[in-house]
C-alpha cells in the first residue's frame, strides 16, 4: 500500500482471568498492547515496547513474534508477569476488578531503541500517563501521537494526563471518560473541550452506539456491526485503537480507519481474550467493513 508506515505500540502485557455471563477463563493473554498488536499487526508493521515476566507462556511469545515486526523493546524480567482479574456485570458493560498483581510491570521503564525512536506513528495504549510521557520524550518530535486512557488516570493523575493530552495528535476516549473530562457536557461539547487541551482529533468510543470522530472541520459517526452474542468485552477499545492506527499507517483516511477499528473490535468481543481476533478471516473482515461503511454519516 502507498504511504505505509510502521507503528509503535506501548502499553501493558498481562495474563487475565475473566468472568462473564458466558463463563470463566484464566491466564488469558491480555493487556492493552496485546489487543492493539493483534489488530494492527494484521496489516501494518508493528514495533512493541513492553515488559513480561519469566513466567510468560511460550504461546504468548509466539503471538508477539507472529504479529510484531520489531521486538527490540520487549523486555523479559525476572519475576511474575502482570496479572489482572475481572468480572463483568449482567449488562456486559460494567465490570468489577477482582485483583491486580503488577509483578514486573511495576518496574516498567520504557526505553526506545534507535529503530523505535524513528517510528512515525505511535500508539500510547492505556498505561500510566507518566509512562506515556516518557515515551513521548523519546520519540521523533514529528511522530503522530495517538493516545488512549481510562477513568483511573482522570481521577488520580489528572495533571500528568493533561500533559499527555497536550502532546497528543489523536485522542481515543470512551463516552464516560469524555464526559468526566468535560464535566458532564454533551459529547459534542466534551469533544470541543478535549480538542482545546491539545489534540487536533478526538475519537469518542460509545460502545454499543458506535463511535464519533471530531476534527476542526468534520464530524464522522460510525455505527456497530450487529452480533448475536458478546462473550467478552475485554480489549475491545484497544483492538479498535490498533485497527484505527493500522489503517492510518497504510495511508487510509479517517473514515476507513474508523471502519477498520470497528470491524476488528467486533471480532474481539465474540470470544474470550484474543481467540476470535486471531482466528478472524479476511473475507469476513471485509464483509463487516462493507456493512459498517453503510453506517457512516458525516
Amino acid at each position: 500500500m502507498m504511504n505505509k508506515k510502521p507503528v509503535l505500540i506501548v502499553g501493558s502485557i498481562a495474563l487475565d482471568s475473566i468472568e462473564t455471563s458466558a463463563g470463566r477463563r484464566e491466564n488469558l493473554l491480555g493487556g492493552s498492547t496485546t489487543y492493539a498488536l493483534v489488530a494492527a499487526g494484521r496489516s501494518a508493521d508493528v514495533h512493541v515496547i513492553g515488559i513480561v515476566g519469566d513466567d510468560f507462556p511460550a504461546e504468548g511469545m509466539e503471538i508477539y513474534q507472529r504479529y510484531a515486526s520489531c521486538l527490540d523493546g520487549l523486555v523479559t524480567a525476572s519475576g511474575p508477569t502482570f496479572r489482572w482479574g475481572g468480572r463483568y456485570h449482567a449488562n456486559g458493560d460494567n465490570r468489577t476488578t477482582l485483583f491486580t498483581e503488577l509483578g514486573v510491570f511495576a518496574k516498567f521503564n520504557p526505553v526506545l531503541s534507535s529503530n523505535d525512536r524513528n517510528v512515525a506513528l505511535v500508539f500510547l495504549a492505556n498505561i500510566h500517563p507518566q509512562l506515556q510521557l516518557s515515551v513521548i520524550r523519546q520519540t521523533d518530535p514529528a511522530a503522530l501521537i495517538v493516545t488512549d486512557t481510562m477513568n483511573l488516570w482522570i481521577d488520580t493523575t489528572f495533571d500528568q494526563l493533561a500533559r499527555v493530552i497536550e502532546k497528543t495528535d489523536i485522542l481515543l476516549i470512551n463516552e464516560t471518560e469524555a464526559q468526566a473530562l468535560g464535566n458532564d457536557m454533551s459529547l459534542d461539547q466534551a469533544a470541543e473541550k478535549l480538542k482545546a487541551m491539545g489534540p487536533e482529533t478526538v475519537v469518542i468510543k460509545q460502545g454499543s452506539k458506535g463511535a464519533t470522530l471530531y476534527t476542526a472541520t468534520e464530524k464522522i459517526d460510525i455505527g456497530i456491526f450487529p452480533l448475536k452474542q458478546v462473550i467478552d468485552p475485554t480489549g475491545a477499545g484497544d483492538t479498535f485503537g490498533g485497527g484505527f492506527l493500522a489503517a492510518l499507517a497504510n495511508g487510509d483516511n479517517y473514515t476507513k480507519a474508523l471502519i477498520n477499528g470497528s470491524a476488528l473490535a467486533s471480532f474481539c468481543v465474540e470470544g474470550f481474550g484474543i481467540e476470535q481476533l486471531v482466528n478472524c478471516n479476511a473475507a469476513e473482515l471485509e464483509r463487516r467493513k462493507e456493512y459498517l461503511a453503510d453506517t457512516v454519516s458525516t
